[in-house]
């Protein structure tokens, strides 16, 4: 059984010594494999993954490649497990660790940064200097689960406590994968300012992140948030997290209809979360003068933008990356105080051993399928054991 040295572990959380973990081959090949689980180092604990969200970077990852790399290369062909939007259960603890108990619920940002560079002193460690220098090196640097090292397509997985949020018990594991996705749009109107009440704010694009934008948004007391798309079940989706309007961008022109929705005159914030190739332009058309941009989506294309209407109307462009500077605390915290519903984005469950079709419903969004989210086997009947 599972007893590495210098590793605590408790007999009521038995962990073997390995499990199963889907392995990407070729693009878009996964199998189902044994792996050993791994072994927390000084700083880490090991999570029992219970559920893992299923997001639009591991699509691109399992059958594209990039952003991921894998000791020093791609990671196909390498034995690399994607995933990194779990919740689980902590399980055994590295040398020294004394910041989470064994068995403590929680929830896991992607990052942790080296905490050497400038920008990890900054609290800005998705932007960590050390990013893309190191890969599979955890011993110094950077670090990016599902990235970088292994991810969440497994039973068990190791984590830095700086990457850990704790979540209250009444938290669903189906909600807990979400926190993830809400510090996305919680980072970005940090960025932005952070204090939006009384605001108005257009988010663009209605997948999970634009959607949980429009919830914290709303939760920030921001007034009016409008919402735009092109798919009116997302949008209606939007209305019922706390979206104002929501304009169909199909059927009436963008940018005069927030203009009209919001008196008039442009808006003070866009989140912009479509990546669609014009959509840049249209967001510095939506602001004010003096406005301000977050752009939380990645385009496919290089995309041409009037810089001289930027300059103009001084408005302010923001880039973010990930779920930067704790702001998936915030969430959390947002979510567990009932601030908004985020399991309105989860559509559709399925057992870790059928990732497969899991991964077919996210891509061709099968039933209207927005976040998709695998359940490890048997966390149900531990459970129920437990009880």
């Amino acid at each position: 059984m599972y007893a590495p040295a210098g590793v605590k572990v408790d007999s009521e959380f038995p962990v073997p010594d390995t499990m199963k973990a889907w392995v990407l081959g070729n693009p878009g090949e996964l199998s189902l494999r044994e792996k050993p689980v791994p072994t927390p180092k000084r700083a880490e604990v090991l999570v029992r993954i219970d559920a893992v969200a299923i997001c639009a970077t591991d699509l691109e990852i399992i059958y594209h490649g990039p952003p991921a790399s894998i000791l020093g290369g791609m990671p196909f062909n390498k034995s690399f497990t994607p995933g990194h939007e779990y919740m689980g259960t902590v399980v055994a603890l590295g040398p020294g660790v004394d910041e989470y108990r064994i068995g403590q619920r929680v929830t896991v940002e992607i990052h942790a940064g080296c905490g050497q560079c400038k920008r990890c002193r900054e609290g800005m460690y998705t932007a960590c200097h050390n990013y893309g220098l190191n890969y599979g090196d955890v011993d110094k640097g950077h670090r990016a689960n599902g990235f970088t090292t292994d991810g969440g397509f497994c039973e068990y997985q190791v984590n830095n406590i700086n990457t850990l949020v704790a979540i209250s018990p009444e938290m669903s594991d189906e909600e807990a994968t979400l926190v993830v996705t809400a510090g996305t749009a919680m980072y970005g109107l940090t960025e932005l300012g952070g204090l939006v009440a009384g605001e108005s704010v257009v988010v663009t694009g209605p997948g999970p992140i634009g959607l949980l934008g429009v919830a914290v948004a709303k939760a920030l007391g921001a007034q009016p948030v409008i919402l735009t798309g092109t798919r009116d079940n997302r949008l209606k989706i939007g209305l019922a997290l706390g979206a104002d309007h929501v304009v169909n961008v199909r059927n009436e022109d963008t940018v005069e209809a927030v203009r009209r929705l919001n008196g008039g005159k442009g808006v003070d914030y866009v989140v912009e979360c479509s990546g669609a190739p014009n959509a840049v332009n249209e967001a510095v058309r939506m602001v004010n003068r003096g406005g301000k941009v977050c752009l939380a989506a990645f385009p496919h294309q290089e995309t041409p933008v009037d810089v001289a209407h930027i300059v103009r109307n001084n408005i302010y462009l923001y880039g973010i990356r990930g779920e930067g500077k704790s702001a998936t605390h915030r969430a959390e915290a947002f979510m567990s105080q009932k601030r908004f519903d985020a399991t309105k984005i989860h559509t559709h469950t399925f057992p870790l051993d059928d990732l497969p079709t899991a991964i077919r419903y996210a891509k061709d969004r099968v039933d209207d399928a927005i976040k998709v989210v695998v359940k490890a086997r048997g966390v149900a009947a531990h459970r129920v054991a437990a009880e």
